[in-house]
């Protein structure tokens, strides 16, 4: 994918790595894209789409998978597998019935159908349950000898250790929604609100070739890229110490 960006040919001829030996290595294909005028624009939504229901995610997964976890109330387990149902729902289903309700809020062409439905994520819910329970109660009991309440015990306590499994569940919920293809598909309608993906597409399927398809994927890939590596150490560093002596 890289090497064929710098390639200036229309449809894939040769071995990739002769391409490396060719005298015909260009940027053009990257000037092409940038000299879009929607570009920018594209990025932008694409950023707005992604970031804030990152963020969201992080942050429910975080608070109801702590109380999944750590708190008793009536009826936890059996609220709790009835969420986890809701993945066994494709999305592919609900595009319907949402681009309807979408329509009648006049919420069409807009970032709310974008964003609002990726506000939260069971997904992370659950992976963020599983975690906490691993955690040892003694943490939670020494706090609430000390007087700490729940606030104390959650933010200063158990969000610090859950730092792995956050960032997985926001590194996820970034590669989902930055590469999302489908759903801004439906629910835009004009280029100004098109995210990189469907910019992208629009724009290649017009032009046919296959350097600045291979551009486009390089630019489209680089963030997903660049936000597995920040997040990479959580992945391996897991809980070397508990906290216990």
């Amino acid at each position: 994918m890289l090497i064929g960006s710098f390639v200036k040919m229309r449809t894939v001829v040769g071995n990739p790595y002769l391409w490396l030996f060719q005298e015909n290595l260009t940027l053009d294909n990257y000037r092409y894209i940038f000299a879009n005028g929607r570009f920018i624009q594209w990025i932008a939504n694409s950023l707005i789409i992604t970031i804030i229901p990152v963020l969201s995610q992080m942050f429910f997964a975080a608070i109801l998978g702590y109380i999944f976890a750590k708190k008793r109330f009536f009826a936890r387990e059996f609220i709790f597998w009835v969420m986890m149902a809701v993945i066994m729902v494709p999305n592919q289903l609900l595009i319907i019935p949402r681009y309807i309700v979408f329509k009648n809020l006049e919420w069409i062409n807009t970032y709310w159908p974008l964003i609002v439905p990726e506000l939260w994520g069971v997904l992370g819910v659950f992976f963020v349950r599983q975690f906490m329970m691993t955690l040892p109660k003694e943490l939670e009991e020494a706090a609430y000898m000390d007087g700490a309440n729940d606030f104390t015990v959650f933010f200063k306590i158990l969000l610090p250790l859950s730092k792995p499994v956050i960032a997985t569940v926001g590194t996820f919920a970034f590669i989902g929604c930055w590469n999302d293809l489908l759903t801004p598909l439906i629910y835009t309608t004009s280029e100004e609100m098109y995210p990189l993906t469907v910019g992208l597409a629009s724009m290649l399927t017009k032009e046919g070739n296959f350097g600045v398809e291979m551009a486009g994927s390089v630019i489209s890939f680089i963030p997903t890229f660049l936000i597995f590596l920040f997040f990479q150490k959580y992945f391996v560093k897991g809980i070397a110490l508990s906290g216990l002596k």
